[in-house]
């Protein structure tokens, strides 16, 4: 049974919705999924078209948002807006260490978790819409991987979108993972730099740390392993619009005195692991390079082989001389299933997805060629988290696709560029900018 509340400006209504786990096998298994239906407290009574909102990640259920901020409030004020939790995250029966064990063994979990990935959630969609809309297409908003789903919403169901709408999320639609690494390490390296221009003074910090590290043995309160290559990964800061400042502020108080000596501060401890703990989103560790599987080849820890053609990333050879840390982000290795506690019962589970060959397309290219949904996609010009050549070539491969390409914003432009941003793509894909 739906039960409807009230924020500030807005009623919300959870939506629970029984889907198939095999969408090739209809009558077989079934999972549920969670959504919110969102409407302005005005328009509550309104015949309103629809907007579902698909979350960048993977493995991060919607956002649970209070009240009309950012994009949000600009969409209420023409939609019903379906905050969907894609399967496997938030309350769309969750998958993690507690619950994967359901599945059997890891060989059983990594077979479940092949469903989990864009096709699957697009289908997802396609089954709730009829339901929601009463059958009628809705607009699709997808940030970072919800706009690869979009992608492949617009290769699979096209029929099911009145408009699709996309920030920072246009993938590369034949790149093998081991591509869209040799093009990102690059690009991070450029981020790091230029939070080192800002912040100078967190060169010598941030070696100071990595010193630290690769001399001692340290566990944080919630039993995560700090090493050196987690460090730096909290380099994936860098990518969003106040990154380069929460991470100079993590810096700032990182050591403390103590009868012992120096020490890393329970202030600096307290703040790492919940950067960096997987527990609220281990899909995202488990399936993140599955994201880019698309034919016979593994990925095979992509992102840890390809960092090996990058030596300036090797911390231990930019301490030995008198070279800057380089941070890492937006990528997953081998390691982080041994660091973090939250990840550590299903180290094999991932070892066998890495080695999976049976990946299917998750893009229909001739069918993007011929695309009839009105789209637009904002660009962000040196995007972090995805490649910017990447996404134009993209963009000119899905006919009629328009895109705003900007450095007004970094990845999360939809949250920090608020309605402005949403504004922007409404109109280009009505053809009014």
């Amino acid at each position: 049974m739906s039960v409807s509340y009230r924020q500030p400006g807005v009623v919300l209504t959870d939506r629970r919705f029984t889907v198939p786990l095999d969408h090739a096998d209809p009558a077989g298994e079934t999972i549920e999924l969670y959504a919110r239906e969102a409407v302005a407290s005005d328009k509550a009574d309104q015949d309103l078209p629809w907007l579902v909102y698909l979350q960048g990640g993977p493995g991060f259920g919607a956002s649970r948002l209070i009240g009309r901020p950012a994009w949000f409030g600009r969409a209420l004020k023409e939609y019903r807006v379906l905050l969907l939790d894609q399967r496997g995250t938030g309350a769309s029966t969750p998958a993690n260490r507690q619950t994967l064990p359901l599945r059997g063994g890891p060989a059983e979990q990594a077979d479940y978790l092949t469903h989990f990935r864009a096709d699957a959630i697009v289908r997802d969609c396609e089954a709730i819409r009829p339901h929601v809309t009463g059958g009628a297409p809705w607009a699709v908003l997808g940030q970072s991987f919800g706009g690869f789903c979009t992608v492949s919403y617009l290769s699979l169901a096209p029929e099911g979108l009145s408009t699709a709408l996309i920030t920072g999320g246009l993938p590369s639609l034949d790149a093998h993972a081991d591509d869209v690494y040799r093009a990102a390490y690059p690009r991070i390296e450029r981020k790091v730099a230029a939070h080192y221009a800002r912040y100078p003074q967190d060169v010598e910090r941030a070696r100071r740390v990595a010193d630290h590290l690769l001399t001692r043995d340290v566990v944080l309160p919630n039993g995560y392993r700090l090493t050196v290559e987690a460090f730096q990964s909290l380099g994936i800061l860098l990518g969003g619009s106040e990154g380069s400042h929460r991470l100079h502020f993590l810096l700032e108080d990182a050591f403390v005195r103590t009868p012992g000596g120096a020490e890393l501060s329970d202030s600096f401890q307290e703040q790492v692991q919940a950067q960096l703990s997987y527990a609220g989103q281990p899909l995202y560790a488990l399936v993140h390079e599955a994201t880019y599987g698309q034919d016979t080849r593994p990925t095979d820890w992509s992102a840890e082989r390809v960092r090996a053609e990058f030596p300036r990333f090797d911390a231990a050879k930019a301490l030995a001389g008198d070279e800057p840390l380089l941070f890492t982000g937006e990528s997953v290795h081998p390691w982080v299933f041994d660091c973090d506690p939250a990840l550590r019962p299903l180290r094999e589970t991932a070892e066998l997805l890495a080695a999976r060959t049976d990946w299917t397309p998750l893009y229909d290219p001739a069918r993007l060629a011929a695309n009839e949904v009105p789209a637009a996609a904002a660009v962000y010009h040196d995007d972090m988290y995805v490649d910017t050549a990447h996404a134009l070539t993209t963009a000119r491969a899905v006919r009629g696709l328009r895109t705003w390409v900007t450095d007004e914003f970094e990845h999360d432009g939809v949250r920090a560029g608020g309605p402005r941003v949403l504004d922007r793509l409404l109109a280009l894909a009505r053809d009014e900018a």
